[in-house]
């Protein structure tokens, strides 16, 4: 178990050493708070030529902020709006920025979410460290009407419009501490401030924190596609195919246990082989000494195909899998956009 994997687990589990890092818990709170008052001050009102919607959450780890964020570009696009996402591009090095994203940007320059987004939702991406300057360049570089942050809540120099907050419904907000003493970067509290808030699971499992509405949304397997090829097929189909239900499972995600629980809701024995999030994985992650197939998420299988044409893993296979949100979210949704654009 990694250094991050056992901080992750100490978080859910509340250990009791945690408890001699509240002062730095107290002091991360204070300094959070006046960063905070001083950048809305500085910055929020400055608004741009297109409306703004963050999609951050307040605790660390993955959320399902992607995939929401792809299923979000869709839904737009067939509202007739013309949506553009900006990144921090996490993971991710490029000799300039702003950098604009597509199919054929090395993962190395824009790290592996902005590639995954610019290759499924079919829209401009721009990343850059300075989500100021990305939404500058998004607008004057493409055709855009409405922006997309992608993360971003704690970045209060991006001027925001609509906020969307995704809670983890698996995992909550742990041991509902601040960091390091917990996973929180801002208190549940900051959910009832937010426009929005989505739980990716149940949504019953989490406190709302004053937040009287909340959206959900569910992570849906579709496909399952050999690696290194454009081929899928529908899961139900390869489900069929497949003679054994044992497989290995390798992710480098925010939760893989999530990712784990997806196969296993499919009745498949998962043996589960996590890495740390936005780590790139290597060919000897995925060799084992069976012929089991190995499946892994499409987040990871953006930076394999950055480093082979040909796999030494013939039994490879991506989990292709979906965000549903409902239409109903959607449609209040635009209706704040359409009251934020006549007001």
């Amino acid at each position: 178990m990694s250094l991050e994997q056992r901080i992750n687990h100490a978080w859910q589990q509340d250990s009791l050493w945690l408890k001699l890092m509240l002062p730095l818990s107290w002091l991360f709170s204070a300094i959070s708070a006046l960063r905070r008052s001083y950048l809305q001050w500085r910055y929020q009102g400055q608004s741009y030529a297109a409306p703004v919607i963050v999609v951050g959450n307040i605790s660390v780890g993955g959320s399902g902020k992607t995939p929401l964020i792809v299923a979000l570009v869709r839904a737009l696009q067939q509202r007739g709006y013309k949506p553009g996402v900006v990144s921090r591009g996490y993971g991710g090095k490029a000799a300039k920025y702003p950098l604009s994203v597509n199919v054929r940007t090395a993962v190395t320059e824009s790290g592996d979410e902005p590639k995954l987004i610019a290759q499924l939702a079919d829209c401009p991406v721009v990343v850059d460290g300075n989500r100021r300057a990305a939404v500058a360049y998004l607008l004057s570089h493409h055709s855009c009407d409405l922006v997309l942050s992608d993360d971003g809540l704690q970045h209060y120099r991006l001027h925001r419009d609509i906020e969307i907050v995704v809670v983890d419904g698996q995992r909550g907000f742990g041991n509902r501490r601040r960091l390091p003493a917990g996973p929180l970067r801002e208190s549940p509290r900051r959910l009832g401030e937010a426009d929005f808030v989505i739980v990716n699971g149940d949504p019953g499992t989490v406190v709302d924190g004053g937040h009287m509405h909340r959206d959900q949304m569910a992570i849906v397997p579709r496909r399952m596609r050999r690696f290194n090829s454009p081929d899928s097929q529908p899961i139900e189909q390869w489900l069929t195919e497949y003679p054994l239900k044992r497989v290995h499972g390798v992710a480098a995600i925010g939760n893989p246990q999530r990712f784990s629980l997806t196969l296993e809701e499919l009745g498949l024995e998962v043996q589960l082989h996590s890495h740390d999030d936005h780590q790139a994985l290597n060919w000897g992650d995925l060799v084992f000494e069976d012929d089991l197939a190995v499946i892994i998420t499409a987040k990871d299988a953006i930076k394999l195909v950055a480093e082979a044409v040909e796999t030494p893993v013939p039994n490879l296979w991506v989990l292709e899998i979906e965000a549903e949100i409902e239409n109903a979210f959607i449609d209040r949704l635009v209706a704040q956009l359409n009251n934020d654009t006549n007001s």
